[in-house]
């Protein structure tokens, strides 16, 4: 059963809020979150250079590897006999986003991933994007760019595929209006899979990061201690702190005893872990996680991406619960979001639903890290764009977040190229049945079965995370 946050005010709906966020903001990215740094001279654009296989992908595939020359690594592997007439490609759009330097070791971990991709028969290439940090649009520009420079080097092929997984599921969502078909202009992709996606733009998926800064501070108060600077929470960190992960990982088993068997835990940690899962509506296996993003991927994203500014709030948000015999809500920090950033962050992140690409989505009810009711949100903008007959969500009763069931995806594409190419639209039903078919074919010891849920529907996403008032 969804467990309810309480409401102090009347509040609108998430597509409305962003609509009236974006008419008080700023349209125009600041610098597209980021574009002038984006890559070093150097790095020049590579033909793809054969390379040795990853275990993972089928005998016989081929290898390639190589730099975009806007500074982006990618990886590209060619199932044995594939033929570009016949062939499809599926352009993969990763998650994360990492904070650190693009590395080529990423773009191989995402191939021995998605090996199931290349094990079903279709070429695989994926960009490690041009830089670290958050950039939904850069990232969806360097993913278009290698599908380009695949074309150049591979020819074109009978079908293109976007695959995106995660804050990638994002991403590819951005790139299919981006490229949408217009006049005189083709679409370089055929249809969509959004797998496990942060669907809707930053603004809505990212705020309760802020709530779970702003309440674990009032309960823990070590992030910062009191006697380290102080800064407003949404600040992530100060750009000079030397905070490790390890360092906060400790901190947070300090105060919740996170890591440890309940009965091993202290009375006063026990209540603590308690009072924060209680008004931030996360299992306790990702707090650590998203804890994490909301220190290194805010200091990412608002230092680096938003000159200094707040895209977030948390001003008339109820948060329940006791801390010490008082109440909890008297105790949060408080903030009002910079309206000129919350723009910036929707212009670069916020999918309108304009692209009549055929577009599948799946996601584990039970997704402990990208909330299944963003599917809610990406479904009101698809509707609000008289695009969503061209949406089909499935939804799986998985308890994970990056990696679900080899067989699921096969289906799921098997389902999108029938859509693509004979007009069958999929039903959950079709796919469930597709799913069932192929498991003997496909399932492994380690990643297998079929576990989705045809008649399932997500709620509201303001059913878990209260929305916010535009300021």
């Amino acid at each position: 059963m969804m467990r309810k946050t309480a409401f102090r005010l009347c509040r609108p709906s998430t597509a409305t809020r962003v609509l009236l966020a974006l008419g008080a903001a700023s349209l125009v990215p600041l610098d597209a979150i980021g574009r002038t740094d984006a890559a070093p001279a150097a790095r020049l654009d590579t033909a793809p250079r054969s390379a040795t296989c990853p275990k993972e992908v089928p005998a016989g595939t081929r290898c390639f590897s190589g730099a975009d020359g806007a500074g982006a690594f990618y990886w590209i592997a060619i199932p044995q006999g594939w033929q570009r007439q016949q062939g499809v490609l599926v352009m993969h759009a990763h998650g994360g986003p990492e904070t650190g330097a693009p590395d080529a070791k990423r773009s191989e971990a995402d191939l021995k991933r998605w090996a199931i991709t290349v094990k079903a028969g279709h070429a695989w290439a994926g960009s490690t994007y041009r830089r670290g940090g958050y950039g939904v649009t850069l990232a969806a520009e360097d993913t278009e760019r290698l599908r380009q420079l695949f074309v150049r080097h591979f020819g074109q092929p009978r079908r293109t595929l976007l695959h995106g997984q995660s804050y990638g599921g994002g991403v590819a969502a951005k790139a299919a209006e981006m490229y949408a078909p217009a006049p005189g202009r083709p679409s370089p992709y055929d249809g969509v899979l959004l797998t496990s996606g942060v669907l809707g733009g930053g603004n809505s998926a990212y705020e309760f990061r802020l709530d779970l800064r702003a309440v674990y501070q009032a309960v823990c108060q070590n992030h910062p201690r009191a006697d380290e600077p102080q800064y407003p929470l949404w600040q992530g960190l100060p750009k000079d702190s030397k905070l490790t992960r390890e360092q906060l990982a400790a901190r947070v088993k300090e105060c919740t005893g996170a890591g440890l068997p309940r009965e091993q835990r202290s009375s006063q940690q026990n209540a603590n872990m308690a009072t924060i899962l209680g008004a931030v509506k996360i299992p306790e296996r990702s707090l650590q996680g998203h804890l994490n993003w909301a220190t290194w991927l805010f200091q990412d994203l608002v230092q680096e991406r938003l000159g200094g500014r707040n895209p977030f709030g948390n001003t008339g948000v109820f948060y329940p619960g006791q801390v010490n015999g008082q109440p909890l809500d008297a105790q949060v920090l408080r903030y009002s979001a910079d309206p000129q950033a919350q723009g910036a962050l929707a212009a670069d992140s916020r999918t309108t639903g304009r692209t009549r690409l055929p577009t599948l989505t799946l996601h584990a009810i039970d997704d402990p890290t990208a909330f299944v009711e963003l599917e809610s949100v990406y479904r009101a903008q698809r509707e609000a764009a008289g695009t969503a007959d061209q949406l089909v969500r499935v939804f799986s009763s998985e308890r994970e977040h990056s990696y679900l069931s080899d067989t699921e995806y096969v289906a799921l594409f098997d389902q999108l190229l029938g859509w693509i190419d004979q007009g069958a639209k999929p039903t959950p039903q079709s796919v469930a049945l597709r799913c069932d078919t192929l498991k003997a074919r496909f399932d492994t010891d380690s990643k297998n079965g079929c576990h989705l849920r045809p008649a399932w529907q997500p709620e509201r996403l303001e059913s878990r995370v209260p929305a916010r008032l535009p300021h």
